[in-house]
């Protein structure tokens, strides 16, 4: 009987204990089963805001080169940004906090209460202060930490300019990113607190400087009060670093020769696209975007009359005036309507309908074939070969073979394309019928013509490679700037028109041009003993401009390729003009001279002058030249 209840009572506590056991089963099985399914999107939720507070680390930007330079022309520059991250901040001591801080930045205590308003006072995320503090004053806040609750600071580098004047155009600068641009491109990696290339090669190749943000991440409570000191760190990749195809010594001989006269000057290798100097005055400073009061400084630029932040290189076109005549000589060679030997009668005058057309040489040029023609660009000869012999389909047909009213591709964020009108655009534009004075203001680059400086000097490197543009470009390499030893990316030539024009023509337009030097109305100014020049000049009028007092209101044009007498590939084109806002000297032609001289005989521009004989030149010219 003992030994039955023994055994029943120790079978009794086995089923307790089973019982027990399962029910701690059910139970864990029904909570498990609640968290999973019931509130399993609660819990993720709660999950993923623990473990994924997450602190952007910003790459190092990509440093910028000039082809000849071993020293960047654009680094980066130590700064810091300071952060408050208000939940950290006793209640009591808030407003003497932030008032001492405000000491230290140089700013009121107000400015800083519009960044932190009252609903954001309780929260744990890190809120900007003030971007582009030096090191000394980050040490004295770190010195003063312990009085400085909430307060931290973070590195934020810099853009730094070197030689910055007339590259500002190229190059550009950067800024905060807007919320437009983080709308477009937050899926490619940016933040809300990315620094963004504005304009120029910044902008332009900004996915390859930007490189790519590192993460350092804390777990934190749902509060976002950090739990775990010790933080995940994926460390940034640092940008790429691009070599332009600028060579420093000729844009700054460019740039000098310009001076400060407004206008622009391009200078392209026309074997390979490459740009080697690019000036368009006034420029700006780059560095000004570095400031706090940049918003100031940009408003300043904008309402500028004289526009300094636009590249007159290519984002500007002007009537191309006798620089035209080039094309209007390859159309009349190609289209054989008219001899170029037979010759037309000029005496400064041409009547048409109830107007009379006047030449720049009021007493006439008297009998000229197109090879005096261009070399004394005698308007009558090219009014009577546009209005009698091509028309202004052809003339607008050959206008876009060379480059004209199209865009040059050029790897720059913004260009204009020019106009190469047509009758249908005339009547599209203006429910106007095109007429024959129309077509006679086109044929010697007025009226509705215009171009850019860039597109200009693309006319000119067909001339050069016989019938070929290359796509201008200002970016030649790109540079790994994690491991500087990887073998770098080099930007090959590529073709952006080639043109069906017949061989002989090129020949011919050669001999002209250099015959425009030699016998032509700019025998003085582009005479070079040194090197062998052919070129085109070009006056364009225009209507007279604002705070100028000259009589006189023409655009001063100069395009030119040298030498003529080596081969292509060892060739530079040069597109000078100096708007009619300036008094008026006919500088582009000096300009030009100038510039081809420097680069060929390796002189500045003092040196070039002087060589040229040009150091002593009364440059107030008072006649119109072509």
């Amino acid at each position: 009987m003992y030994n039955l209840n023994n055994k029943m009572t120790k079978s009794h506590k086995s089923i307790i204990l089973l019982s027990l056991v399962v029910f701690i089963l059910i139970s864990f099985s029904i909570r498990l089963f609640s968290m999973q399914v019931i509130h399993g999107k609660e819990y993720q939720t709660q999950s993923i805001t623990i473990k994924n507070k997450i602190t952007s680390l910003p790459a190092q930007r990509g440093q910028i080169y000039a082809v000849n330079e071993r020293d960047a022309i654009v680094i980066n520059s130590d700064s810091y940004a300071v952060e408050v991250t208000p939940g950290e901040i006793p209640s009591s001591k808030y407003d003497s906090v932030m008032m001492r801080l405000s000491t230290f930045l140089g700013i009121s205590k107000e400015d800083i209460d519009k960044k932190i308003t009252t609903d954001k006072r309780r929260q744990y995320t890190p809120i900007r202060i003030k971007s582009h503090v030096p090191f000394t004053i980050i040490c004295n806040i770190a010195e003063n930490k312990t009085d400085l609750p909430g307060v931290s600071w973070v590195s934020k580098p810099i853009r730094e300019y070197h030689h910055t004047q007339s590259l500002s155009h190229i190059i550009g600068y950067v800024g905060d990113i807007s919320q437009t641009e983080y709308e477009q491109l937050y899926n490619q990696g940016y933040s809300r607190d990315s620094v963004i290339g504005k304009n120029g090669i910044e902008k332009q190749y900004d996915y390859l400087l930007q490189g790519k943000p590192g993460n350092e991440i804390y777990t934190v409570d749902v509060h976002g009060r950090v739990i775990s000191d010790t933080p995940t760190i994926v460390p940034p990749v640092s940008g790429k670093n691009l070599v332009l195809t600028i060579d420093s010594e000729i844009q700054k001989l460019a740039e000098d020769t310009l001076g400060q006269r407004v206008g622009a000057v391009v200078v392209l290798k026309p074997y390979t696209g490459e740009i080697l100097a690019m000036v368009s005055y006034p420029y700006f400073d780059s560095n000004i975007f570095n400031q706090d009061n940049s918003a100031e400084e940009y408003s300043k630029l904008l309402n500028d009359e004289s526009k300094p932040l636009i590249n007159r290189a290519v984002q500007v076109s002007y009537p191309p005036a006798s620089t035209f005549k080039i094309i209007m000589s390859a159309a009349l060679l190609q289209e054989q309507t008219y001899s170029p030997a037979k010759k037309i009668k000029c005496t400064g005058e041409l009547e048409y309908g109830n107007h009379t057309f006047h030449c720049h040489e009021k007493h006439g040029h008297g009998y000229l074939d197109l090879k005096n023609g261009l070399a004394q660009s005698c308007d009558v000869y090219f009014w009577t070969i546009g209005k009698d012999y091509l028309g202004i389909d052809k003339i607008a047909s050959y206008a876009k073979e060379f480059g004209l009213g199209q865009s040059s591709q050029i790897d720059l964020p913004s260009q204009d394309a020019g106009l190469v009108p047509t009758a249908e655009w005339k009547e599209k534009t203006y429910h106007e019928k095109w007429m024959g004075g129309d077509t006679m203001s086109c044929s010697i680059g007025q009226g509705y013509m215009s171009a850019t400086p860039l597109q200009l000097a693309n006319m000119m490197a067909m001339v050069s490679n016989e019938g070929i543009i290359y796509k201008p470009h200002i970016l030649k390499e790109i540079r790994d700037s994690v491991n500087p030893d990887k073998e770098p990316e080099i930007i090959q030539k590529e073709v952006l028109t080639k043109s069906t024009i017949d061989n002989y023509v090129w020949k011919t337009l050669q001999e002209d041009l250099r015959y425009v030097v030699t016998d032509g109305t700019p025998v003085y100014p582009m005479g070079n003993k040194y090197i062998k020049i052919a070129c085109k000049t070009g006056t364009a009028e225009v209507e007279k401009y604002k705070n100028s007092d000259d009589p006189k209101h023409w655009h001063s044009w100069l395009v030119a390729y040298a030498p003529v007498d080596a081969p292509p590939e060892d060739r530079i084109c040069v597109a000078t003009i100096v708007e009619a806002v300036n008094k008026w000297e006919w500088w582009a032609p000096y300009a030009t001279n100038i510039i081809i001289n420097g680069i060929y005989r390796h002189k500045n521009y003092e040196e070039s002058i002087t060589e040229l004989g040009f150091k002593y030149l009364d440059l107030t010219l008072s006649a119109r030249m072509e």
